[in-house]
């Protein structure tokens, strides 16, 4: 099979969104300038450079609420600063309630019972018990072709590692089960790991 996007795919289900997979998922914690706290997941996210580190993640939809674009970029341009919670498989019902299209006022924290902890080099709010969390400070919004694409691109300023999850000094993605997205409705874990040498290495 192949098809040009432009002209359609003849499918029941777009099947871009199982082709680019797995994908991680950044569970972006924003807070507005007015002090209303955000949480929504995004599985168009990436760390993108190593120093200074730094990850993006991307918006491709709005709400009516929000004129051309979602809750989390909103905040992000009315304060600079946005928090990346890496997502574990326990967690994966209360980041599926945050998922949802609410409305701007509503604390998706409050809303999926999350408890909340403060950030240390930004102000806003990260999941409390997450793996790993990235504060970071906006570098950039990129607007893509297409009406409500947006790429965020962030500096980390500040990283949390859950205590459990650093064994003989690496961070042990087996001790919490990293989730990702699949394409659909779909979703994986990741539950074993192996290891490859670059040519060259020993």
């Amino acid at each position: 099979m192949f098809y040009r996007p432009e002209d359609g795919h003849g499918l029941p289900y777009n099947p871009f969104n199982a082709v680019v997979t797995p994908r991680p998922i950044g569970w972006i914690s924003t807070r507005g300038a007015e002090g209303g706290e955000n949480l929504a997941p995004y599985s168009f996210f990436n760390a993108v450079a190593y120093v200074p580190p730094q990850v993006m993640f991307a918006s491709t939809s709005a709400k009516p609420d929000r004129p051309g674009t979602k809750d989390s970029v909103a905040n992000i341009r009315e304060t600079g600063v946005f928090a990346v919670n890496i997502v574990e498989y326990a967690m994966r019902d209360a980041m599926n309630v945050t998922s949802g299209a609410y409305e701007a006022e509503v604390d998706e924290f409050t809303k999926a019972g999350i408890e909340r902890a403060e950030c240390r080099t930004i102000a806003c709010s990260h999941v409390a018990g997450a793996p790993a969390v990235l504060e970071c400070k906006l570098t950039q919004i990129v607007q893509l072709p297409g009406e409500a694409n947006f790429v965020v691109f962030g500096e980390v300023t500040g990283v949390h590692l859950r205590d459990d999850c650093v064994v003989d000094g690496r961070f042990d993605v087996t001790r919490f089960q990293p989730l990702a997205r699949l394409g659909y409705r779909d979703y994986a874990r990741v539950t074993e790991l192996f290891s490859l040498n670059r040519p060259g290495e020993t």
